[in-house]
Parts: structure tokens; sequence; C-alpha cells
């Protein structure tokens, strides 16, 4: 089954809870949080209070996705306010590893994702130790960019990879200019929570495009 995550970074932060509600009611699954700290990517966000306040709206899972230096110091403050999946970067400074048990321990499921220029064997060493990997099919950092196709050979060396070691139930997440072409071709290639910002929140009728995302299996 098809998984759609909405990207809040492209919702009106002015009615963020009641965009998200909306969101749900329309049939999204998990809630894409995008944390940057304008070092690790050259744009700034939002952060634990707000996830703090987000999760009063709603019910839906949160996938907070941390674009930032040094995760492993903030894990914490993000499990304690909600976050149900923690997504750190493979090209992070920090102790990888390390920090994917932090995240377990505190009863979230660790995930880990790559940019667009990093390989996907990066992500080998670490499959063992995760529910989910976002494939970033843009450069992280600001929404609304377009689709870089090397996402698709990606996304199917991880799921091959996945299903060699027996880790059937593995999500792959993609994220990035996604819509229902570029949607199409990643599920095709094995991913299967689709990651959409400005495709769903500037639509006109989301929950059709959530239906369509969710019939491409």
């Amino acid at each position: 089954m098809i998984l759609v995550a909405p990207s809040i970074l492209s919702a009106d932060f002015a009615r963020l809870g009641k965009s998200c509600v909306a969101m749900g009611d329309a049939g999204a699954d998990i809630l894409h949080f995008d944390v940057m700290d304008g070092m690790f990517v050259p744009n700034i966000s939002f952060g634990i209070p707000v996830l703090k306040d987000l999760n009063k709206y709603t019910d839906m899972p949160i996938d907070v996705h941390l674009m930032i230096e040094e995760p492993h110091r903030y894990i914490k403050q993000f499990a304690e306010n909600g976050a149900d999946y923690i997504t750190i970067h493979v090209e992070a400074e920090s102790d990888i590893e390390g920090t994917l048990k932090m995240i377990a321990d505190y009863g979230v499921i660790p995930a880990v994702s790559v940019k667009p220029g990093t390989p996907a064997e990066a992500v080998f060493p670490y499959l063992e130790k995760i529910g989910m990997i976002l494939v970033m099919s843009v450069e992280p950092g600001f929404g609304g960019q377009s689709f870089m196709p090397c996402a698709i050979d990606k996304v199917r060396i991880l799921r091959e990879e996945c299903n060699r070691r027996g880790l059937t139930d593995m999500l792959i997440e993609v994220d990035g200019g996604i819509n229902l072409e570029t949607g199409k071709l990643v599920v095709d290639a094995g991913a299967d929570v689709l990651v959409a910002g400005s495709a769903l929140f500037n639509a006109d009728d989301p929950a059709s495009i959530i239906a369509q995302f969710k019939t491409m299996a």
C-alpha cells in the first residue's frame, strides 16, 4: 500500500493546524516535518515548539526529518514532543549508529536519508537498525524544486538490497518534486511512501491527488 506524507513545508503557516487536519481528512497517512538549521542546509524552518503544538491538532504519525548538524543533540526533545519517526542524514556530522540507537531507545522509529549526490550504498550499513529510508529527489533545503531522476535508480537499488536481506517491511520514502507523474516512477522502482508538498497544499482537490497516489502500487 502506498502511504502519502504531506510536507508541511508547503503549508500555510498562518493556519498550519487546520491545514494538517484537512490533509488527514483528505486521506493522508503521515505528516512530513522538515527541520532545518541554516547550516546543514541553507534554510531555516521550524522546530520543537511547532511539533508540540501540531500534535494537539492531529493523530497522524509525524516523520521529523532532521536536516541539521549534530542531530543527536536534539533526539530527546523531538521524541518527547511527538515524533513518531525521526529521520537523520547519513551526511550529518554525527555518530549515525549511536544516534539511530538513541532514537529507537526513545520508542521512535529510526530512519536515514540520503541527498541526491550520495550513493544508495551509504545506507547499507544501517539497514538492520532502521524502519524507513528517505531518498531525497531534490537538494534538501527548499520546497518546490524539480524532481531529480537519479532518485529512481537509488530507490530500486535500496529495495533490491532490502529484499535480499529479508527486510520486506522496510519503508522507502521519496521527497522532492513528487507529483502524479514522478510519484508513479518511484513507486514502480519500489517506493511506498510519497512525500508531496506543493502538489497537495496547492491543489484544489487534495483528496483526489491522494487517492491517485494510493492506487499507484
